[in-house]
This record gives structure tokens, sequence and C-alpha cells, in this order.
């Protein structure tokens, strides 16, 4: 016992070296809020008050003449914590904590404050950079998150709920976390306690180095139940320098919709076990169709990074400069091919494609369906060159996987569907009692699923 608890660190000297360069954040935004109907200027507004106690002041008060109410001004104000990357007064936090606001005001440990003029902020990573006047400030080291181990001591900084230069203390519990809605961050999961306040302050190593910027918890509390989150300081570093550069970031983008393999998807494209992004859909003159990536590829590798689940090609390929030659390994019909593609610029909103359906019957067939020829416009809305459209589905297989009219099959059992005579002849090829795959297009979203005919 005695040597368990000689072997645990001392966070003593740490906090003392680092916490100078910790800061509390705290935002103004001036708000227009209209008063109570017929309030009396300078009666206190009744809005946060439970609608019993709200009901029974607002018949106390007296009532005045529309034309005498005035709009009432507001201030809403929001704590965080940040921290100084260098003398001159550069400062990183979260973009929430931020957003928004018509004044930031920076408090320093000595209790001083200072006005924070706002660089530019990164929503999709949730970086702000922001920077104080001021000479020879204290500042962090910076670390390397690509060197951060599972298991590893890491101690965070913060204001949870407003009590300044809090410490907590715990380890890494994983690396690479995708988060929902999160598709650019590479989360790093730690057990460390953090609590509102605590969001853009910094998760320092044991040497004292910056390995992340502390950003999200998991509760159904509102406070903390074991699961924190914090962005690599490698990716807000880069963030940092092109919002320094230019106010705003540039990142890499592919112009694919892609989807996990699970293991049936992996048995039907003829992988060993699940891995890699599977590609169910190019979007069309993007960057993936110029370099010669298809429908059904799966990304094994891209620019030299494994690519083990598919929430990690949207952190590889964010992180590439736009303009860039990356090299993709794929599988495409069960061998590996290498391929080149330059890399695009993410836009700032993505294109939806809306699928319609229509055409003639043609025939039905072992899978319970009956499929018709594309369109002309069909072809020309979804930018198709392949296919045939689902006009009915009878009792059967199809039925069972949840095909329904106006779905349109592009690939099956890993063959391109360009004809209803060629569907019909991969149908009545298909094997009995293995996975078989098809792609499916629904309301302009392209999916993978998986079947067994069992007969």
């Amino acid at each position: 016992m005695a040597q368990a608890q000689a072997s645990l660190p001392d966070f003593a000297e740490l906090v003392e070296d680092t916490s100078p360069a910790v800061v509390n954040i705290s935002t103004r935004q001036h708000q227009k809020a209209g008063r109570q109907a017929g309030m009396v200027p300078g009666m206190p507004d009744l809005e946060g008050l439970p609608p019993i106690f709200r009901e029974f002041f607002e018949r106390s008060i007296p009532q005045v003449p529309p034309q005498q109410r005035r709009p009432q001004e507001r201030e809403a104000q929001s704590l965080g914590s940040g921290f100084i990357i260098s003398a001159d007064g550069y400062v990183l936090t979260n973009n929430h904590v931020v957003e928004g606001a018509d004044e930031i005001i920076v408090r320093l440990s000595d209790r001083s404050e200072l006005e924070a003029e706002l660089v530019g902020t990164d929503p999709r990573t949730d970086v702000a950079l922001l920077k104080v006047k001021g000479n020879d400030l204290p500042y962090v080291k910076l670390g390397s998150s690509s060197e951060l181990k599972v298991g590893e001591w890491v101690v965070a900084i913060g204001s949870p709920f407003g009590f300044d230069y809090s410490v907590t203390a715990g380890i890494v519990s994983a690396k690479g976390r995708s988060l929902p809605n999160e598709n650019y961050v590479p989360f790093i999961q730690t057990d460390v306690a953090i609590n509102p306040g605590n969001s853009g302050g910094p998760l320092f190593n044991l040497d004292g180095e910056v390995v992340g910027i502390n950003s999200q918890i998991f509760t159904r509390s509102g406070g903390f139940m074991g699961l924190s989150f914090a962005i690599p300081v490698d990716v807000a570093m880069e963030v940092a320098d092109q919002l320094k550069a230019q106010g705003k970031v540039s990142r890499g983008w592919l112009g694919v919709v892609i989807q996990e393999v699970n293991k049936d998807l992996a048995e039907s494209f003829g992988l060993d076990k699940p891995a890699g992004a599977l590609i169910a859909q190019v979007m069309p003159d993007g960057p993936a169709a110029k370099g010669g990536l298809r429908d059904g590829d799966i990304i094994l590798r891209f620019n030299g990074k494994e690519i083990v689940r598919s929430g990690d090609l949207p952190h590889a390929v964010g992180r590439v400069k736009p303009g860039t030659s990356a090299s993709v390994e794929v599988v495409r019909q069960g061998k590996r091919q290498q391929l080149q593609v330059t890399v695009g610029s993410l836009p700032d909103e993505g294109e939806a494609l809306v699928a319609q359906a229509g055409g003639q019957e043609k025939r039905s067939n072992r899978l319970g369906v009956v499929v018709s020829e594309l369109t002309a416009d069909q072809r020309s809305n979804l930018d198709l060159k392949r296919g045939v459209v689902i006009s009915e589905v009878t009792d059967g297989p199809a039925a069972v996987i949840g095909l329904r009219p106006g779905d349109v099959i592009t690939h099956l059992n890993n063959s391109a569907i360009d004809s209803v005579k060629t569907f019909a002849e991969v149908v009545d090829e298909l094997p009995k009692n293995r996975t078989v795959s098809m792609r499916v297009i629904r309301q302009g979203h392209a999916s993978f699923i998986t079947f067994k005919l069992a007969e």
C-alpha cells in the first residue's frame, strides 16, 4: 500500500508553475429585451420567476400606457476559462465561451483584468483565439497531443461554476474520440472532473505542457459524470495559426458521404475484419470524383494514416491543406488500389441531393421488388450514371430489409447496376446464406445495407 501511495504523482509544483498563465474569461452581451406588458419603468424583470409567482406580481404592478413602455437593456454574462500561449498576449479558449459576445474580459491570476480582442473563431473545432495587450505575460508550454498515451496522468485548471483556479486530475481514458456532430476533432477523452466554467481551460501532462483544451462533457445532470473531452492541442494550434494569419480556417475536403464498415459489410466486401470508411456516395465534381474514387470503395489509409473507423477519415482529411495531393489506399471489388487525390477546400455549406421516384415497371425478382429504369430527370436530379428505381415492394427479402418504392439501387453484391437487365442478372446469381451488400439512395442520401438470401 505504501509503495502504491509513493508512486502517485504530486501535482503541486506543476500547478504552481503553470497556473499564472491560466485565465478566467467573462463576456458581456447587450440584449434588447421587451418589458413585461404594462410594467412600470424601474420595476424588476419578472421573466425568471415561476409562472404562479409571475402572475401574482403582474397583478400587483400598476399598468402603464403602451406609449410609455421602453425596451429594457439586459446584460448577459458568460464564464469560462482560457490560457495565454505567448508573452505578447494571445489567448486560446473555446468558441462557445465567447460566441456572440460584445465584450470579452480576461482576468489574470493577479486579479487584474484586460479587455480582449477577438482575433477569430472556428465553430467546427470550437476554438477561439483572443488577443490582450501586454508584454512579458506568463504563458504556457505547449506539448504534443499526438504523443499522449492512454492511461497517462493529466491535470485541468479552470473556473468551474466561477471558482477560479480549481485543479482536477485524472487519466487519459481514450484518444481519437468522434462525437456526434463533431466531425473534425479527434477528442481526447479523460476522467478529469470538468464542469461548466472549465470550458476553454488547459489540459496539462505531467511535464506541465498543454496537451488539450477542455471542451465538452457527457452528462444527464448538467454536471460532471465521469466523461470529459478535450480538443487536442495539435489541432487547436493549427487552427490558431490560421486564425492569426488570415482570420479564418481552411480545411481539407474530399466530397464523399461515408459510413461505418460493420461485420456484415466487411464480409460482403471481402475484408477479414471491419475496417476503414465505406464511400456511400461521391459528390459530383468534388475532389474524390476527380481523383477517381467511386461509390463502394473502402478507404483503408489516407495520406499514410490508417483509417480504422469511418470517423478517422474526416479528422485526417480536415488537417490536410487544400490543394495538396494526398495518397488514398482503397479496397475496390476485393482488391487494394492506390490513388492520388488533390484535396479540396471544405465548403461552408453542403449541397443536398433530392431523389424523385418514377418510371415504368419492368419485372419482379428473388428480392421481391419491381424495378424500372431511371428517367432522364432522375439521372439529372441525382447526378447518376447508373441504377434502377424501385417502383413496388412485394413480400420477400426486400420488405424485410426495409426497401421502399422510390429507392434507387446502384450497386448489388459489389456489381454496378446500369440497367434493369443487369439488376436481374445479378439478382439471379446472388449466393445463398452469405452476406450480400446493396447500395441504396433514398431522398438523395446513399448508404450500403446488407442482407442474406436464406433459400
